[in-house]
């Protein structure tokens, strides 16, 4: 096979008019030519030239978050490369300036060869008088309240792309900033309509339209962003590191697997100990007091765990947060896309049809997790059932209109029956639940074999599926 070769170019931050020398001769002197996106003017500007390369936007619907789509990009490079054994690679600004693909190519196996480019930072200095070795930052707006925990001064805030994100920027920068705080906005810097211009805080998201050539700078002055958060990140790095703690040193991921499970249990039994209404009806700061210590006993076991996996070199606590926003807002569509939802019960269906193909599965009972308490794993049985229109029969069991309590008494009872017999309550729930899942997934392949779509059949169909898979 053919060794690997790639060469990264930059295609700087505007027009081909600010490509470097080296990068355009590694362009015009290559016989393939990959661009990550087609979105950069000197793609444009390149293709007038006769300089034509191949855009890689097709890519960017492999997955539903960027760190899949990046690493679908890479993948396809290295595959070429193998094939071609030679080829370029170009990227927006420099290759060494928040490219993630680039990042990725380097732990592949191929020879990587890097020719720069101007970044969109060199400009922004220029444009604000600003020396970057005078303290300065340059920091990612999708997960700018982790980056810049702890942060304080001149901070250049990239990839403002929509306005989603420069509402979460605005909210992490509220803690620390007066609303009327001045932000800079730069937007397409070094085509012919670049535009510079200044806005208070409070209406960033309101007055500016974001695209994917615009960011932000703004001087925090002395005020730290998100300190709290970061001095918990700093605080288990030290415990972990020299000098620390050898209790802490000694943790892996599994070996702090039960501290997980027992944290959150402590939290859903200080979530119960709030009023029934909270957090409407009387406020009872003593339970909420309670909830805020078990909160953050749990939030230091997904520090703890972030920690670990950055040591590996997986993850950080910031890829955390990005990767549960940008999850968050896909499965909101009709929050932040163009879906029309008319209660929260289609919420729900929708949510759970999101959550199958995300995870790239046939079958809705998949993501129910082996390892769950009975119960609870019934509880997320059922409720995908329903997402699907089946309601299944509760039985000879009189619990209409009731409470809580009668419910928690009729459970004790039938664990109490159950015990008398010598079964174990806990094993035969997991057994239905065991029997429900694979008589579910007997459904979705019956209906996938007649053409049914679950989700839009009429209950009456599922129900006869349902019948005949049992």
């Amino acid at each position: 096979m053919t060794r690997a070769r790639v060469v990264v170019v930059g295609l700087g931050p505007a027009g081909a008019d600010l490509l470097l020398p080296a990068a355009r001769a590694a362009l015009e002197g290559a016989s393939t030519r990959l661009a990550r996106t087609a979105r950069h003017p000197a793609v444009a500007d390149l293709a007038r030239e006769g300089i034509q390369l191949a855009a890689l936007d097709h890519l960017y619907d492999s997955g539903d978050d960027l760190d899949t789509v990046y690493s679908a990009i890479a993948s396809f490079i290295v595959d070429q490369a193998r094939t071609s054994g030679d080829l370029v690679y170009a990227v927006p600004g420099s290759p060494n300036v928040a490219e993630r693909t680039v990042e990725l190519l380097r732990l592949a196996d191929v020879e990587i060869e890097v020719v720069p480019g101007l970044s969109f930072a060199e400009l922004a200095w220029a444009r604000i008088g600003v020396d970057p070795l005078a303290g300065a930052r340059v920091v990612d707006a999708r997960a700018f309240a982790v980056e810049s925990a702890g942060f304080s001064g001149p901070m250049l805030i990239a990839q403002c792309d929509d306005r989603f994100v420069l509402s979460d920027v605005k909210l992490a920068l509220l803690e620390a900033l007066a609303p009327g705080h001045d932000v800079v906005v730069l937007q397409r810097l070094g085509l012919p309509e670049e535009r510079i211009e200044h806005v208070a805080l409070a209406d960033l998201d309101r007055v500016v339209a974001p695209d994917h050539l615009t960011s932000l700078f703004v001087d925090t002055g002395e005020l730290r962003v998100a300190s709290e958060l970061a001095r918990l990140v700093a605080l288990a790095e030290r415990l972990r590191g020299p000098g620390g703690c050898p209790w802490d040193a000694q943790q892996t991921h599994h070996s702090l697997r039960r501290h997980v499970l027992e944290e959150a249990y402590e939290v859903a039994d200080a979530v119960d100990r709030l009023p029934p209404a909270a957090p409407g009806g009387e406020v009872d700061l003593a339970s909420y007091d309670a909830l805020e210590d078990e909160l953050g006993d749990l939030l230091f076991q997904v520090v703890i765990q972030s920690v670990l996996a950055a040591e590996a070199g997986a993850f950080t606590i910031a890829d955390v947060a990005r990767r549960i926003h940008d999850k968050l807002v896909h499965r909101h569509p009709h929050v932040f896309g163009d879906v029309r939802v008319g209660s929260a019960d289609e919420v729900v269906t929708n949510w759970e049809q999101i959550k199958k193909a995300e995870k790239g599965e046939s079958s809705l009972v998949a993501g129910v997790t082996a390892g769950l308490p009975a119960l609870l794993a019934v509880q997320k049985l059922l409720r995908k059932a329903d997402s699907v229109g089946l309601v299944l029969d509760p039985g000879d069991l009189a619990l209409d209109d009731v409470d809580d309590a009668t419910v928690g008494a009729a459970l004790a009872a039938v664990v109490a029956r159950a015990r008398a017999r010598d079964v174990d309550a806990e094993s035969a729930l997991a057994g239905w639940a065991r029997r429900f899942t694979d008589r579910f997934r007997a459904m979705e392949a019956e209906a996938a074999r007649r053409g049914i779509d679950l989700v839009a059949a009429d209950p009456s169909v599922v129900r006869d599926l349902w019948d005949a898979a049992g």
